[in-house]
Formats: structure tokens, sequence, C-alpha cells
């Protein structure tokens, strides 16, 4: 599993262990016939949700990469210090919106204060059934505020129950995306 080192910058180091998997217990509430279920989920947060790609043209500083196994990404300090609240939203989508993103993949939009202003933090997830029987995944893919650099591609907003993705993913039934 994916436990992020901390990342140094200009002599200060900022703590990733809040993005360390974890395994916690999402409990379904009874509903007329249908008994309660309690799942068991991994968390599970990637790269993208602390960094950012390069863009076009830039040079970034070397000691603003932050690398894993697969790629290197600029650290940046905004969405580092949103993943802060990851953990708090990821951990209670139960009483969220979920969206059908159209690529296989979810997302929840989570409205964040900053200096009195709201703004629209997207988080895209993904649910999968674990090597470890019993268990689902959740894999936080990426998380950012849609402002002018994102402001396009938005998925349409196609809602889905989070209880009804990990009932589908733990049953293996498919999630069809709504027309």
């Amino acid at each position: 599993m994916i436990s992020w080192a901390p990342f140094s910058y200009q002599g200060t180091t900022y703590d990733l262990s809040h993005l360390h998997p974890k395994v916690i217990e999402i409990v379904q509430p009874a509903a007329g016939d249908k008994p309660a279920r309690t799942y068991k989920v991994q968390l599970i947060y990637g790269l993208h949700t602390f960094t950012r790609g390069v863009k076009a043209g830039e040079e970034p500083d070397k000691d603003l990469l932050y690398c894993d196994s697969r790629e290197c990404r600029v650290f940046d300090f905004r969405r580092y210090e949103l993943s802060a609240k990851l953990p708090e939203i990821v951990e209670n989508l139960q009483a969220r919106k979920c969206y059908h993103s159209g690529k296989g993949n979810f997302f929840v939009i989570e409205l964040v204060g900053n200096d009195g202003l709201r703004v629209e933090y997207e988080v895209y997830f993904e649910a999968s059934r674990s090597t470890q029987r019993g268990v689902l995944n959740l894999y936080v893919q990426s998380a950012y505020v849609r402002d002018a650099e994102h402001k396009g591609g938005q998925p349409k907003k196609k809602p889905i129950g989070f209880s009804i993705l990990l009932f589908n993913i733990q049953n293996n039934k498919p999630i069809k995306p709504p027309k």
C-alpha cells in the first residue's frame, strides 16, 4: 500500500501521514425489508491529491518534484493544505452526494470556505474489490479546486448512492452509469 513519505522544501517538512492507507467500517442502516450492512473499506490516497502536473512550458523547481513509482509531479501547497480535509470527506461519503464521472470512477464536491470564500473541492475516486476477503478498496485518485485552471471538464452530475456503489462492488454487480 501507498504510505507517502514527508515532503521537505526550504527547511519546512510537510507531513503526509493523514494520507496513509486506513481500513474503516461503513454502516448502511437497515431500510424497510433490507437489513443493515457493514462494509470494510480500505482507503488509499493517490499522488494527485497533493501534487499537480507540470504546466505547459513550465520548468519547475526540481526541489518541488514529488515522485512515486510511476510519475513525478509538482508538490502543490494548496492541494496539500486541502488534503487535510480528505479523510473526513472520504470517511463520510455515505452522507454525501456521489456522482458518476462517466469514465468508470466517481466524484463528490465539497464546498470549502477559504478566507470567507466558498470553492468547489472535487474529489475523484474509484472503488473495487480488494485481494483481502471481505474488504473493498476506495482509491482517491485526485482532489482539486474547480478554478480557472480547471474550468472545463467537470463531468455531468449523475448521482449514485454510495451504499449502492459499495453493495454492487462487494457483490460483483456492474455499476451502470445513467444515460
